[in-house]
Parts: structure tokens; sequence; C-alpha cells
């Protein structure tokens, strides 16, 4: 996924950003506390740039980080990642206003912005570290998203699509990624690139849905677009 010649040297340090590290496009920092309003949950879709592009331009979106989480090896550089013998897959970190936007909300995004049914590959991209996965950190997420799933199996089913593989756990550690990792489709001279194949399967509701954002976000996500994400502009979707 990387271009060889923009990899720097694998640096077990240099995966844990500091606490002052900013978000390239939201300002804030990726590592802050949360707040009593805030939420956080972690998803997996694929290369982790263009599915961190799809999160942070939501409404209601306070930070993103990109990591690795699912694994077993302590701290893993993105090398070891890529080889698969961590175990862990490309992830991305979402904190969110629970005033403004709602899980349902990021779980439809999650679902409708890659194929959940391809195992261990999104597109070109095979390993298990690009599986499928939500990891949740609270006992409401875990419903919504087993509930989402099968809602969503149900719609795939009927526009002949096979068995999703989406992995779902709970309390699953975080690993942050390397610094050049971070909004790397927001920084000078990046390689634009998202290896998602979207279903354009639309997820409407589910049981225990309770989606926030009006119908004019979505409208801003077009599955039927090659790469919409990385045509898209880095700014935060209005409402």
């Amino acid at each position: 996924m990387f271009p060889s010649w923009l990899t720097p040297k694998a640096s077990k340090e240099a995966a844990i950003p500091s606490g002052t590290q900013q978000h390239a496009v939201l300002g804030t920092r990726l590592n802050d506390p949360l707040t009593t309003d805030q939420e956080d949950a972690l998803f997996a879709c694929g290369c982790f740039w263009g599915a961190e592009k799809g999160f942070w331009k939501l409404p209601g979106i306070i930070t993103t980080a990109v990591g690795y989480a699912g694994g077993h090896q302590e701290q893993p550089t993105y090398q070891e990642v890529c080889s698969g013998r961590s175990g862990h897959t490309e992830i991305v970190r979402v904190v969110w206003n629970k005033s403004v936007i709602d899980y349902s909300d990021l779980l439809k995004l999650f679902w409708e912005c890659h194929d959940p049914t391809q195992g261990n590959r999104q597109g070109n991209d095979r390993g298990s570290q690009y599986r499928s996965a939500i990891y949740t950190t609270t006992i409401q997420q875990i419903e919504l998203a087993q509930a989402s799933r099968d809602s969503f199996q149900q719609l795939l089913s009927k526009a002949g699509f096979g068995a999703i593989t989406t992995e779902i756990k709970a309390d699953q550690q975080f690993h942050y990624a390397e610094s050049y990792h971070q909004q790397y489709l927001a920084k000078p001279g990046s390689r634009p690139y998202c290896s998602a194949m979207p279903t354009q399967v639309a997820l409407n509701d589910f049981p225990g849905a309770n989606f926030k954002l009006p119908v004019s976000v979505w409208q801003e996500y077009d599955w039927s677009v090659s790469h919409c994400v990385l045509r898209s502009g880095n700014e935060k979707i209005k409402l």
C-alpha cells in the first residue's frame, strides 16, 4: 500500500504520537481524554488512509486517528502489521460528539463505505491486516454493531452478495500508527489511494438505530463513483 521510497525506517517509538500532535484537518489533538459528551470506537474497512478520511468528514466528529488493533503484538510497526505476523488490522479510531452524531450514523458509514464480505482483503489489498472489523468500547455499541450487521446482511443477500466476514469484538487495544500515516490523504504530496470497494447497498434502518444526521450529509458520499472519498475535499461536511 505504501510506496517503498516513502516509507521511513520502522520505529516503535514513532507509533505513539505525542499529546500535542494535532489532526491535520480538524485541528484537534489525537489522543485527548474523552469528555462526558464524547464516545470513541474503532473501525477497520480496508486501507486506513481512505477510511479515516471518510469518517473525519462527518459532522460531529471530534478527531480521528489511524492505527492497529485486534492483534497480539505490543506496539506494532507498520512493517510488522503488513507482514501479517502481528495479527492486527489497519483501523481508524473515531471520537465523536454524542449530541451531534450517533453511533448508528457511524455504523451506516462503515457498512456502506466498503465490502464487508471480502474476508482478509479489500479490493487489491490482501492480508489479514485489511480485514473488516468493528471494535467496540461500550455494551450498547456491541449490541448496535451486531444488530446493524444482521440487518445489512439481509440487504446484501438480496443484492447477491455473500456472508459478512466483519469481526466484531469489544475492548481491543488501539495502537497509534506512525505519524506519517495520520490523516495521510490531507497532507501535501500524498498519493491518493483507497482500497475500499463499496457494495452500493444502503443501510437505512436497523433495530436500536437512532440516526441523527440528515439525508443531505449522506448525499455527499456517492458510492457509485469510483474512489468517491478520494474525489471529495478534505473539509468536514456542514449541516
